[in-house]
């Protein structure tokens, strides 16, 4: 077994068993921009090697990157094919080279995740991954039902909450935590219980709602992985946080591993990435939090009036053609004035809880 860390390996380990194939490349994409990998895949192909892309059928803002992902991948002689569109998203990110060896991500085929974030792979060739990765690629390529049959192999929406809150409630001691957004009130209240056992809890990453865990946002980079260390003996590392649309409703995938040596260095890494100026407990430390909040809230204001700007504009000329069909009296009439206060920010209202609706989906 082999740990991948990214940013520091870059490219090279995936380049290299793409390289080493010899009959069949099965590659699942998420998202793609990496000019390097297409060159090592259609490579592959002209050395006679049987490759197959299974592509996303959608992912947010990259439909048209990856329809034509698809059509120079056929161009170069790779078989293509497509994802249901029966989940919110196909999210997982693996490769299996001569049907022997796996490539499971945490990392996304790009410049961005691979070069610029903080990600962990594994590459193994243990023998019930590797079927396990091809009967799930022949699964979603022909869009057929997929079961797992093993509890180590985490593939949501089948067995990941089910797996990985005994993973959570088996620990003793510790648990180590890289996910970018926590928010499942079930993994929430396992982790709560968890502490209130005695186990001293780390996330690196954020948390939503109200917790008593040590938390901190990554510096240097931006965090990517999914990642969970157990009692320094164990390890998940995967693409699904925990959060309610990737364990219910996405295609993620993730492993648990037990690899002294991996698990080791997941460690290490974890310990370089902790900076204990910047942990704070969510619910105790409500001043420090506060001040994050009030930057976040900054942040977002500017993104706002940027955004919004179309919508003030719109709402501005609707005001100014129903003051004008009404009359100029109206601007007098405090009863009025207030009922228009109320629609305009019912508006707004609304608008925003669409928004909130749709950003939940992705």
């Amino acid at each position: 077994m082999k740990l991948i860390i990214e940013p520091t390996d870059g490219v090279a380990p995936i380049l290299a068993a793409i390289t080493s194939a010899k009959k069949s490349v099965e590659i699942a994409i998420f998202r793609f921009d990496r000019k390097d990998l297409e060159t090592a895949l259609t490579a592959a192909v002209v050395k006679g090697v049987r490759v197959i892309a299974l592509i996303a059928f959608h992912n947010r803002g990259g439909e048209a990157s990856l329809r034509k992902l698809e059509l120079r991948f056929l161009a170069a002689g790779i078989i293509v094919a497509r994802t249901s569109g029966d989940l919110t998203r196909y999210h997982d990110k693996y490769v299996v080279i001569d049907r022997r060896v796996l490539c499971m991500l945490s990392t996304n085929f790009t410049r961005l995740d691979i070069d610029h974030s903080r990600g962990f792979g594994i590459v193994t060739t243990r023998a019930n991954w590797v079927h396990e990765a091809r009967r799930l690629f022949r699964a979603d390529c022909s869009r057929a039902k997929y079961v797992p049959k093993t509890e180590t192999f985490v593939v949501s929406p089948v067995n990941a909450r089910k797996s990985l809150a005994a993973f959570l409630q088996r620990a003793k001691k510790e648990l180590l935590i890289y996910d970018p957004r926590i928010t499942d009130r079930e993994m929430l209240r396992v982790l709560d219980e968890r502490r209130k056992a005695g186990v001293a809890i780390r996330v690196i990453g954020t948390v939503g709602g109200r917790s008593q865990l040590d938390v901190q946002r990554l510096g240097g980079v931006r965090l990517h992985t999914r990642t969970i260390i157990r009692d320094r003996r164990e390890a998940f590392i995967g693409s699904q946080s925990l959060r309610a649309p990737e364990l219910d409703s996405r295609r993620e995938l993730g492993l648990i591993i037990q690899d002294v040596k991996a698990v080791k260095k997941l460690i290490e890494t974890f310990e370089s990435d902790w900076d204990p100026k910047r942990s704070v407990k969510v619910k105790a430390d409500k001043k420090e939090t506060a001040v994050a909040q009030d930057k976040e809230s900054e942040k977002a204001v500017k993104v706002l009036t940027k955004d919004l700007s179309p919508i003030v504009s719109t709402m501005k000329k609707a005001v100014k053609r129903a003051v004008a069909k009404a009359g100029e009296d109206v601007l007098h009439d405090k009863g009025v004035k207030e009922t228009m206060k109320k629609v305009v920010k019912k508006a707004v209202k609304d608008a925003v809880h669409e928004a909130v609706r749709e950003s939940r989906k992705s």
